[in-house]
């Protein structure tokens, strides 16, 4: 008999195995250095907004629901809590020790990051100088005392943080924030070139100079880590203006409470403990670092080195997408066949055009449209404000709870009512996580709808950096499916019953998991029966048992899971027909496929939807079918080769831990450079036969 803890792993630890796969890459000697240096970087503003969310969530469950358990592992919060503590522990250990790693490595390019141990009397009576005219007059220091209560401090932001004593014996706390924005965070070291100091240990050195007519006892630099969990939905009053609410919002989430402590030196247990009495941190969750506590001054350090291009990946440039002609109308080219857009393998150029166009076609009558995240300079608004400028009916959703993005969210949605678009925020209880254009034209014979349902947003930034699928159709169907998605939206409602498309929360799951029983009858008849699915995350527990279920029936099934991945995959008896493969290199995985049947009978989807409840259950999403012979093809080959990715690909292994795949004596595989080396080489014969 299987057991639960054999088959399934808890969500926050899975995501924990996820970052280590990034930590991974930045202990890599195959990965460039400076390419190391941001993946240094990313491990840890992921880490910080897995405290800020996840983290956040389970202390809250803590303290609401303490017996409420885990579905899949059966574990309380406090269980989870303590998991995850000893996890970040060790994975922080590997992050201090390739930083150090990276330092020499840098060192060895001459660039220096130094502190004062490492630098001579003269440059150090330079940078005194530099302190007191540059920086002394903009610091704000404070002492905690009866009349100075604790201050606030600022989520993600670092304090120096001073004990100062006094002749009486009497001890209080000094702090300095040292995060201005007004001085650089790398501070030139005098006389050593390509040598720097970051701000905050400058300030600390000379903290004696802020604290005069005190001992200073121990210093140390701090920074905290607040819950950014808010339920949005839970607080919103019907009689209140909803942006204004979630400007209201976004304020309030920033004073939240602490779940994480850092430091970078090592304090008595009773200051630490004072600190955590004033901020109301569980001991628990205190960090020693030997890193500095902010890696975010390593992109800088990246810009130092630009002109060494062996220190960085092969540049590489988004291609034009052999699929379009140009010269020619990109809705005329819809309409005579389905196009798929890859990106970042493929320039996001055609459907920006396509969006400008559509603008300035006095046959168009309108453009609806879902935006969840954007750039901050964005092409794709500017051409709704064209076009609602140029007399069409612009309806746009825009997801003000777009975690972390509301701020850009906000701002874009008042220029776009500016503009005169028709602009709507979204469902109460449900986020708007689909990724759908519908434009509606007047033709000779009669309203023609033209339909994009992509995997990822419309962000040109994003759009070079993360892999992602992006249909365009003039199929009818998808089209008036798409109207009702719209229609429902508009009227704060969401679409009852699809044939064609995959929309969530009421079509989506229940007919993924109806394509799954598919396979399964074909399994038990004696048939080939098949599942392939990419995704960011896997964590429904509804889909991971039918997967299960397929598996024990002898469904082959193939899993491409970036991220979290709550099932475990070849455990004798379970799961031993899955396979777990995740992929984590130079570009964000991000575009999900589904495959369900075997190639002469596939049924393939692109989706925005991971197969996780708050996806499949708690927000709108849309998944499209790929109808068209040639592009269903293209999407299988894509899954097969990621399948077949021995570079950047780790296989989940039966205990649940990822082993990186290696070549061997096959060919080295990296599916996303075969991608991008077939997009350069189409690209080239396109136009050496226009030549």
């Amino acid at each position: 008999m299987v057991s639960d803890q054999q088959i399934y792993m808890n969500r926050e630890l899975s995501w924990l195995k996820f970052n280590e796969r990034v930590l991974e890459e930045a202990e890599s000697s195959q990965t460039p250095l400076c390419e190391r240096l941001a993946f240094a970087s990313i491990y840890q503003s992921n880490l910080d907004e897995f405290f800020m969310v996840r983290v956040g969530s389970i202390v809250d469950q803590k303290t609401l629901t303490p017996q409420l358990r885990d579905s899949k592992t059966n574990m309380t919060p406090e269980e989870q809590l303590s998991a995850i503590l000893e996890r970040v522990h060790m994975l922080n250990a590997r992050r201090d020790a390739v930083y150090a790693v990276l330092m020499e490595k840098l060192e060895e390019q001459g660039i220096r990051l130094v502190d004062f141990r490492k630098i001579g009397r003269r440059q150090s009576e330079i940078l005194e100088k530099y302190f007191d005219s540059e920086i002394a007059p903009l610091i704000s220091p404070s002492i905690v005392g009866r009349r100075q209560p604790f201050p606030f401090l600022r989520n993600k932001d670092i304090y120096a943080v001073v004990v100062l004593g006094r002749k009486n014996g009497k001890q209080k706390l000094g702090l300095i924030p040292c995060a201005s924005g007004v001085f650089p965070r790398l501070i030139k070291v005098p006389f050593s070139e390509n040598t720097y100091m970051l701000a905050e240990e400058l300030i600390l050195h000379f903290i004696p100079k802020v604290f005069e007519g005190y001992d200073i006892k121990a210093k140390s630099l701090i920074r905290v880590t607040r819950n950014a969990d808010i339920d949005a939905d839970a607080l919103y009053e019907e009689d209140i203006d909803y942006r204004e609410f979630m400007i209201q919002l976004i304020k309030k989430r920033k004073r939240l409470a602490p779940v994480r402590l850092e430091f970078s030196r090592a304090l008595d247990d009773d200051i630490v403990k004072t600190l955590c009495g004033y901020m109301d941190v569980d001991k628990r969750h205190v960090f020693k670092n030997n890193a500095p506590l902010d890696l975010s001054f390593l992109f800088e350090i990246q810009d130092f080195l630009r002109q060494k291009s062996e220190l960085f990946y092969q540049r590489r440039i988004p291609q034009k997408s052999p699929a379009f002609v140009s010269g020619r109308s990109i809705l005329a080219q819809v309409a005579q066949e389905d196009k798929l857009l890859s990106y970042p393998y493929e320039s996001m150029k055609p459907f920006l055009d396509m969006l400008s166009e559509a603008a300035n076609d006095d046959q168009v009558v309108s453009i609806k449209m879902t935006l969840y995240r954007v750039a901050k300079q964005s092409k794709v608004v500017e051409a709704l404000i064209e076009a609602a400028e140029n007399g069409k009916n612009v309806l746009v959703l825009v997801e003000l709870k777009a975690r972390f993005d509301e701020e850009n969210n906000i701002e874009w949605s008042r220029q776009l009512e500016q503009a005169g678009c028709h602009v709507i925020y979204g469902l109460d209880g449900y986020k708007v996580h689909s990724k759908l254009c519908l434009i509606t034209r007047r033709e000779e014979g009669g309203i023609r709808y033209y339909t994009q349902i992509g995997t990822g947003n419309y962000n040109e930034k994003t759009a070079r950096l993360y892999t992602d699928l992006s249909l365009i159709t003039a199929n009818q169907q998808i089209g008036e499916e798409a109207a009702n998605v719209f229609n429902a939206l508009a009227k704060g409602e969401t679409v009852e019953e699809t044939r064609c498309l995959l929309v969530a929360p009421n079509c989506l799951q229940n007919k993924v998991l109806d394509r799954m029983d598919e396979e399964i009858v074909h399994a038990l008849r004696g048939e080939k029966a098949y599942i392939g699915i990419k995704i960011n995350s896997l964590t429904d527990k509804a889909i991971i048992n039918k997967l299960i279920e397929a598996s024990k029936a002898g469904v082959k099934v193939d899993l491409v899971v970036r991220g979290i991945c709550c099932l475990i995959a070849g455990v004798k008896g379970a799961t031993e027909n899955i396979r777990v493969v995740s992929i984590v290199g130079r570009f964000l995985e991000h575009s999900r496929i589904y495959i369900f049947g075997t190639e002469e009978r596939a049924k393939v989807y692109i989706a925005s939807a991971d197969y996780m409840t708050r996806n499949t259950l708690r927000r709108v999403e849309v998944a499209a079918p790929i109808d068209d012979p040639k592009i269903k093809a293209r999407v299988m080959e894509m899954f097969d080769l990621m399948l077949h990715d021995n570079v950047q690909a780790r296989e989940q292994q039966p205990d649940g831990n990822y082993r990186r795949l290696q070549p061997g004596e096959d060919e080295p595989i990296s599916s996303q450079d075969v991608l991008y080396e077939q997009a350069y080489a189409l690209a080239l014969k396109q136009t050496e036969n226009k030549g």
